[in-house]
C-alpha cells in the first residue's frame, strides 16, 4: 500500500490524509457543506467581471457542480481538485471541451473558442497567441474534416498529437494557481502550502 489509491481508469486519487485536510478547509470555508457560485467567485477574487468573462467563470462552476443543484459539494470539490492535480490528460482534456462547447451541443464551433479564449486570457494573462490565432491553429491542426466544428474525438486526438498546441490548452486552464488561493486562505502567490505537498 502506498500513499494514494488507484481507480479503475488509472488515475491517481488524493490520499486520504490529504483527503481530509481539503475537508476540514472546506468545512471551516462553508460550514453548510455546499459552496455557491458567489462563494466561488469571492474566493477567487473574481468579482465586478465583464459579461463574458462572468459566464465562463459560471460555466467552469458548473462544470463542477456534477449533479446540477447549484452548489459545489465536498464530493464535487474533492473531485475537481483531484481532476485538476492527478488527473489524466484524457481526462483534462474531456473537462476542457466540456468548458470550450458553451452551448452543450457536443461541438466547439469557432465562435465559441474564440469567445472562450478571450475570456481564458482576461482572466489569467495568458498572451501567447492572439484568440484569433488561437482559434484558427486549433482548427487549421485539428478540425480533420474541416466542417468547422470539433467533436470531442477531433479534440482529444487532435490536441493530444500537437505537443505546442496541448501545451497552450494546458496553460490556458491552469488552475494552480487556483489551488494556491484555496490552500493558503485567499492569499494567491504565497508559495509553500499544501499544494507542494501533492
Amino acid at each position: 500500500m502506498g500513499n494514494s489509491k488507484s481507480t479503475a481508469g488509472g488515475q491517481t486519487t488524493i490520499p486520504a490524509k490529504e483527503t481530509y485536510v481539503w475537508y476540514r478547509k472546506f468545512m471551516m470555508e462553508y460550514p453548510s457543506g455546499l459552496q455557491t457560485l458567489h462563494e466561488f467567485k469571492t474566493l477567487l477574487g473574481l468579482q465586478g467581471l465583464n459579461q463574458k468573462a462572468n459566464q465562463h467563470v459560471d460555466q467552469v462552476y458548473n462544470t463542477f457542480d456534477m449533479n446540477k443543484d447549484g452548489f459545489i459539494d465536498f464530493v464535487e470539490f474533492i473531485a475537481a481538485v483531484n481532476l485538476v492535480v492527478r488527473g489524466k490528460m484524457d481526462q483534462k482534456l474531456k473537462w476542457y471541451f466540456k468548458l470550450y462547447d458553451a452551448d452543450g451541443n457536443g461541438s466547439i464551433d469557432k465562435k465559441e473558442l474564440l469567445n472562450i479564449f478571450m475570456t481564458v486570457q482576461n482572466l489569467n494573462g495568458q498572451q501567447t497567441l492572439s484568440p484569433e490565432e488561437f482559434t484558427n491553429l486549433v482548427f487549421h491542426n485539428i478540425d480533420i474534416n474541416h466542417d468547422g466544428e470539433l467533436t470531442l474525438e477531433e479534440f482529444i486526438n487532435g490536441t493530444e498529437k500537437d505537443q505546442d498546441l496541448l501545451e497552450i490548452v494546458s496553460k490556458s486552464f491552469d488552475f494552480s494557481n487556483v489551488l494556491k488561493v484555496i490552500c493558503n486562505g485567499k492569499q494567491p502567490d504565497t508559495g509553500g502550502g499544501f499544494l507542494q505537498t501533492m
